[in-house]
């Protein structure tokens, strides 16, 4: 039990919970005095130890389940629990099943037998599902949502509808088939609850196990799904002081650069006067500013990436020639006049509210289609274009033809990701068919490697 609440109070730390080493020496403390057998006291003992501030209670709140939760939800087994039913009742809903399409039948018969989903089986599903990519409770649904979606359980309602009116076509009584609705409804969400603890109680312990307090206040290297609610805030500080520091570097550069590159056949040419001994040198013109065409997914894996992505480009307006934006979810939107209508908080804030995110809907190649049909003349010889997101398509068309005709039309195709190459492919994923059609893919999991990439964006 020790080592547990050693393992909480890291997680209420990386969680943005100030707990110093005295207040977990009480919360110890008053454990030994009161025990541990009855929970509700347990409970209270850590909270008055542990959060003095009253507006930490809530991540406090939400950790505790996690780590000291209920456990695992029984279901009612098939056999012992539809009671209602006759052996000839139970046959004939087995023979329904069996008719099912291999994903819901195997979903429906775990559903009546009461089987539980395994530990490796969980392991499995929430790997797929892009559990190694988390860092923060806050996606916690999303990785829920995604699971759910390989079991079978978002298809799981008109399942059951379409089970129970062919069984009552087949002439099954009212009685029986309320008995099946009630058990197969209770059995899928307590699977929905083994799913939801599996998940919460793994990034909680990932939490506490990734926590380094070595970083400090070193935002820069803090993975960004890790941040709490005023670490971003701190953050958006962060990015208008790094885009400064880009803009003094692209500046210099120009400034460098500002003759261009020598060219050798214009010199050689006018210097034959000199009978071809170079007095005068000739250069080349270098165009500095960048076009820019940026494509962002503002799902609820990305909105961070996206919306320090979004504030950095809009702070070097003044280094970029010409920038559409645009963003997604489920499907495009141009938001170009957006960002260009006020100050960069209230711009990106205006973009993010205006497109709420929804559960396990992005749609990327359905977004890169209605890019190549309604907005390809953003987009010329002298264009960048950039792609931030995280390669996953909720197993939508990938639609790489329409990716392969924007990369044809413009200078070069770059591609932002949180996600590093070992998850490519897992799950949803289509970044490895996404990435050989870029020029170049940039992981971006902090915002030190999002101004790195940004910088050789600018120097390119």
């Amino acid at each position: 039990m020790h080592e547990r609440i050693v393992a909480f109070v890291k997680a209420l730390r990386a969680a943005g919970v100030r707990v110093s080493l005295a207040e977990s020496l009480d919360s110890f403390n008053a454990l030994e005095q009161l025990g541990i057998t009855d929970r509700q006291l347990f409970h209270d003992a850590l909270l008055a130890t542990l959060v003095k501030d009253a507006t930490h209670q809530a991540q406090f709140e939400e950790l505790f389940p996690l780590f000291f939760g209920h456990g695992d939800a029984p279901m009612t087994n098939g056999a012992n629990g539809l009671s209602g039913l006759d052996p000839e009742e139970l046959d004939q809903l087995r023979q329904e099943i069996a008719q099912l399409r291999e994903r819901i039948r195997e979903l429906m018969q775990r559903l009546m037998d009461g089987q539980n989903l395994t530990p490796e089986e969980l392991a499995a599903l929430a790997r797929s599902s892009g559990i190694n990519h988390i860092q923060s409770l806050n996606q916690r649904r999303w990785v829920e949502r995604r699971m759910e979606q390989q079991m079978g359980l978002t298809e799981f309602k008109q399942a059951l509808e379409d089970l129970l009116k062919q069984l009552e076509a087949d002439g099954m009584d009212a009685a029986a088939l309320a008995e099946i609705m009630q058990q197969m409804q209770g059995n899928a969400q307590s699977m929905r609850d083994q799913i939801s603890q599996f998940v919460g109680s793994g990034l909680a312990e990932r939490m506490s196990d990734d926590y380094n307090p070595q970083y400090g206040d070193d935002l820069q290297h803090r993975p960004f799904g890790s941040l709490s609610d005023a670490d971003i805030q701190r953050m958006r500080q962060e990015v208008r002081r790094l885009a400064a520091l880009l803009r003094s570097r692209a500046s210099l550069r120009q400034k460098r650069d500002k003759a261009g590159q020598i060219d050798i056949k214009r010199t050689m040419r006018n210097n034959m006067r000199y009978d071809g001994v170079p007095m005068k040198l000739e250069h080349r013109k270098k165009q500095q500013k960048p076009k820019l065409v940026i494509i962002c997914d503002i799902s609820t894996s990305m909105r961070p990436v996206a919306e320090f992505m979004l504030r950095m480009i809009y702070e070097l307006q003044d280094q970029v020639s010409k920038t559409h934006s645009f963003a997604f979810i489920a499907n495009l939107h141009d938001i170009t006049d957006q960002l260009n209508d006020s100050r960069a908080d209230i711009s990106v804030n205006d973009v993010l509210e205006s497109i709420p995110p929804g559960y396990y809907n992005t749609d990327l190649g359905r977004s890169l289609d209605t890019f190549l049909h309604s907005y390809l003349d953003t987009v010329d010889w002298r264009t960048t274009v950039i792609i931030v997101g995280d390669g996953r398509n909720n197993f939508n068309n990938p639609r790489l033809e329409s990716l392969q005709t924007i990369r044809r039309h413009a200078k070069r195709l770059i591609w932002f990701t949180p996600e590093d190459t070992y998850q490519w492919g897992t799950g949803d994923s289509d970044m490895q068919l996404y990435a050989p059609l870029c020029d170049r893919v940039h992981l971006v999991t902090n915002l030190a490697e999002l101004t790195s990439a940004v910088d050789r964006l600018l120097a390119n």
